[in-house]
């Protein structure tokens, strides 16, 4: 195998394929795919998957095809292979040939059996955000010469850069849309204590705690009271009037 086999993808090609994906799942779907596809040629059949380490059980976040999930399925039945200890070591694993390795006999042999002869782990780095790694699956041995390991490490790098920003974009959507729904809310709540001193002739104080006991009588969130106080308001003369 050899570098143009992967296609020449390039870091802004996996932004595209980001850019198109309707979520990160979607994208490592798109990135295994396209990668395996690249890889298989001549004749030389490649399963790509990645795999999500979680505390209980692994799983396949992400695949070509099915074949690849059951490849995965295999090292998760016996709890350990190329691609789990790439994962948990952080660390490029290549296993030439299932049949001869020996550092996960078990696991070798039921690959082997399955028609898979060499298998790759690639980590994903995640700046800790969670434990992740590629696999790469042929049905020859020896299957991944010096040069297209290194591609496939500078794909996964690449493609671990994009998922980083991914989440910390993620994360800023949330965090200011919790932001806006906080302003929202006090912005409400304001007016709301405002339309409450106007009614009693009241400290702002006083006010507030007209809406909180409110809230609390009715059992029911303190933007909601000032949310349905505003709008009762807004259509026209009040008709509500809390006590004080």
């Amino acid at each position: 195998m050899t570098e143009h086999r992967t296609g020449g993808s390039s870091h802004a090609g996996l932004q595209e394929l980001l850019l198109e994906s309707e979520d990160i799942s979607g994208f490592l779907d798109a990135f295994s795919t396209t990668l395996a596809q690249a890889l298989s040629t001549d004749g030389e059949e490649v399963w790509c998957a990645v795999t999500l380490l979680r505390p209980k059980r692994s799983v396949t976040v992400a695949s070509s095809s099915p074949r690849a999930e059951a490849l995965d399925e295999i090292q998760y039945h016996y709890g350990d292979g190329p691609c789990l200890t790439a994962a948990r070591e952080h660390r490029v694993v290549y296993l030439q040939d299932t049949r001869t390795d020996p550092r996960w006999p078990a696991y070798g042999q039921a690959a082997a059996a399955n028609g898979i002869r060499s298998a790759l782990g690639v980590p994903l780095d995640l700046g800790g955000e969670a434990t992740a790694g590629l696999n790469v699956y042929a049905d020859v041995p020896g299957a991944f010469d010096q040069a297209i390991l290194q591609v496939v490490e500078r794909r996964v790098a690449e493609a671990s850069t994009i998922l980083r920003l991914a989440v910390r974009l993620a994360r800023h959507r949330e965090t200011e849309a919790d932001l806006r729904t906080a302003m929202e809310s006090r912005t409400t709540i304001d007016l709301a204590v405002g339309i409450v001193m106007a009614q009693n002739r009241c400290t702002q104080e006083s006010a507030f705690e007209i809406l909180r006991a409110a809230s609390s009588h009715r059992n029911v969130k303190l933007r909601e009271v000032a949310a349905d106080l505003v709008a009762t308001v807004s259509r026209g003369p009040a008709t509500t009037h809390f006590d004080a």
